[in-house]
């Protein structure tokens, strides 16, 4: 993978700047969005200890505070935890860390819950299933590990957001001709992919693992894995 790709979210959209790319996000992407944060709320406990993986300046974090007992939030981006911090305010049950999802500093079933949304399984850039691995490793005995990426019905409008992102500068110019099929392509050396329903299948039936399936709101496509 081209370093300027691995690296393209911690130096080029991070903090404000990803900020910036959610509050231009026309209306039916914010639907998308909060249908996404919903889904994760409804299956949450106030008990749970949940970690998010890839939290950016907090958009997900921040509404789920409140659902739990303790949170932590994890980046590669020291700017965007820092803009997670002011985002999100001072909390008792809210801390952060700046490390690769990848290579977690946490004991063996730590957390309820591992949080993982808005494509971040692609948009990472690491071995995914070494993602996963590390994601169960983490979650203790009856808790749950949920990720998600885009809807393939959610295309056009997925499309038309980076569009105005790239518009905007926040990304590079798309590349039309390497642009389709769920993969977006920037000239600036920009690449997003997807995750479908049949590989999330592929990856828990390689790990052995008891998961759900399941497209929402046309949108997004979640994997939960129940341990």
């Amino acid at each position: 993978m081209p370093k300027k790709m691995k690296h393209y979210y911690s130096e080029k959209l991070s903090s404000n700047r990803l900020k910036m790319c959610y509050d231009i996000a026309p209306s039916r992407v914010q639907q998308y969005l909060q249908a996404e944060i919903d889904y994760v709320t409804e299956h949450l406990k106030k008990s749970d200890c949940l970690i998010e993986l890839g939290c950016g300046y907090g958009r997900v974090l921040k509404p789920l505070v409140s659902c739990v007992s303790e949170i932590i939030g994890i980046d590669t981006s020291r700017e965007s935890i820092m803009s997670a911090i002011e985002f999100i305010g001072r909390s008792p049950k809210c801390n952060y860390l700046q490390v690769n999802a990848i290579s977690l500093p946490f004991r063996d079933h730590s957390f309820d819950k591992v949080v993982c949304v808005q494509n971040g399984i692609s948009a990472f850039k690491v071995d995914q299933m070494q993602l996963l691995q590390e994601s169960i490793r983490i979650t203790r005995k009856g808790g749950q590990c949920l990720f998600s990426s885009y809807a393939e019905k959610f295309w056009e409008d997925r499309l038309d957001w980076f569009l105005i992102q790239s518009e905007k500068g926040l990304i590079g110019e798309i590349d039309w001709l390497k642009t389709d099929s769920g993969t977006i392509v920037c000239k600036d050396g920009f690449k997003a992919t997807t995750i479908g329903p049949e590989e999330f299948g592929n990856f828990t039936s390689e790990l052995g693992v008891n998961a759900e399936i399941a497209e929402i709101d046309n949108s997004a496509v979640f994997c939960v894995i129940s341990l």
